[in-house]
């Protein structure tokens, strides 16, 4: 991998977005290697990802204009379908991610952390969806997360007006759970993803799931889909051995790590 850096650290596992002169920014190579690198985690034995970019200065700026500039309406659609198949895979990953975002992440950027099920930010971290202000609209699913996640009306401001938003801003309107210092930002992240993959990995696949595929009905066939997940945990060794580790007066024994999936 050339724009593409994988690191596992036990029962979690770090992508690092390494293109670090253009700002990390996605071309069609870095997308190809994105892809080729979340087909290749081990769901095995990873139990959460994080993704984050190379340097202090950004997570990824955007997609690459330079790219982008000369694509006819055909290759500009298929350029789109790309990043959003790259970011649908993320996105349906059985396993918890974590994006951790390291400065700049514009267009293409804030559509990768969107993707993400959980974003912090450093405190020197830039949001936005500028694409407006290039001729284009935001292609890699900006129109569809962003809205999802901090409401129409502020979705459709950021957009609009292509105005980019800070760190502080991005946590008062829930685009981000937390803000850290630059140099806590990968250690808070990595503690966060250890602290995951210590929990029953069936259930927490399973909250996942429900969560996601819930978000997409109504309510009453929503609560049927976690009826399912939840009867789907049980008979399992981490729910009997999660339970009867509860129920045990005594707590004489260590806690085990619950079975991998």
């Amino acid at each position: 991998m050339e724009f593409i850096v994988y690191e596992q650290k036990g029962a979690y596992a770090v992508i690092t977005i390494s293109r670090e002169k253009a700002l990390n920014a996605l071309n069609s190579a870095v997308l190809e290697e994105l892809d080729k690198t979340i087909d290749a985690v081990d769901l095995q034995t990873v139990r959460c990802l994080i993704v984050t970019g190379a340097g202090a200065k950004s997570f990824v700026a955007g997609a690459d204009i330079g790219e982008m500039s000369t694509l006819s309406k055909a290759e500009g659609e298929a350029f789109g379908k790309k990043g959003n198949d790259v970011f649908r895979k993320l996105e349906t990953l059985p396993i918890p991610v974590i994006a951790a975002v390291n400065g700049f992440a514009l267009g293409g950027g804030c559509e990768l952390s969107m993707s993400c099920d959980i974003r912090i930010c450093s405190d020197n971290a830039v949001f936005g969806q500028p694409e407006v202000g290039l001729g284009i609209t935001p292609g890699f699913g900006g129109t569809q997360r962003l809205a999802r996640l901090v409401g129409p009306g502020m979705a459709k401001q950021m957009i609009y007006t292509a105005r980019n938003i800070k760190a502080d801003e991005a946590y008062r309107i829930g685009l981000v759970n937390g803000v850290y210092p630059q140099e806590e930002l990968l250690p808070a992240a990595e503690k966060m993803a250890a602290g995951i993959a210590k929990n029953a990995p069936i259930a927490v696949r399973n909250c996942k799931r429900a969560i996601n595929n819930g978000l997409d009905v109504d309510m009453d066939e929503a609560l049927i889909i976690e009826e399912k997940l939840f009867g789907n945990c049980f008979e399992t060794e981490d729910q009997k051995y999660g339970m009867a580790f509860f129920l045990d007066k005594n707590k004489e024994k260590v806690k085990e790590p619950f079975k991998n999936c």
